[in-house]
């Protein structure tokens, strides 16, 4: 990249940098080098706009998060239409089709990571604990709505459901699980409390 060139959100041009490698080739390959030939830019680019790797995947990270919100809130809207067994599957397979699946090892693995994401991130790994979150106040609307039992432990479903998907979907090397086995796993774990 030559110098005195302007770039337009170099920010967002690294994150989905990072995103790719990331979907492509693991947590492994997922270097400053990488990112930044990747997104086509001199290495010097992501250590003018973060002070080391760490700090730029704990924003990666945090970004990829926040962009759950929309979904939480199609989601929490979905509530009382179609069948919440419907409601939870597409939810789930969207979930754990996009970037979600690849951050877990991410964060996992790595320890100046997690300890950066906990100044911000309480618990968990922030993108599961996210959907946690999400799962877990749609199935309170459905509850408010009658579609689910009143006394429905939504605490105890909702990372329920997160981790059943998540095994349904770690193997990264593998196919993807078929949605007809992510909708079987959903109505297991929701067939006591669905009127």
């Amino acid at each position: 990249m030559p110098t005195g060139v302007a770039l337009r959100d170099v920010r967002e041009q690294l994150f989905d940098a990072a995103e790719r490698i990331l979907l492509r080739d693991g947590p492994s390959a997922l270097t400053s080098r990488a990112v930044t030939d990747e997104a086509g830019v001199a290495k010097g680019v992501l250590h003018r706009h973060f002070t080391d790797f760490d700090a730029f995947l704990a924003e990666f990270v945090i970004d990829r998060v926040g962009r759950m919100d929309p979904k939480a809130a199609a989601l929490r809207e979905s509530a009382g239409t179609g069948t919440v067994e419907g409601n939870l599957t597409g939810a789930l397979v969207a979930l754990f089709e996009s970037v979600a699946v690849a951050i877990v090892p991410l964060v996992t693995f790595r320890v100046q990571l997690q300890v950066r994401l906990r100044r911000t991130w309480p618990a968990g790994v922030p993108v599961l604990t996210e959907a946690v979150i999400v799962i877990e106040s749609y199935l309170g609307a459905e509850c408010e709505r009658g579609r689910i039992a009143p006394d429905a432990d939504v605490e105890t479903l909702a990372p329920t459901l997160i981790g059943a998907a998540h095994l349904l979907f770690a193997d990264r090397a593998g196919p993807r699980p078929e949605r007809d086995a992510v909708r079987k796993m959903v109505a297991t774990v929701i067939a006591g409390v669905v009127r």
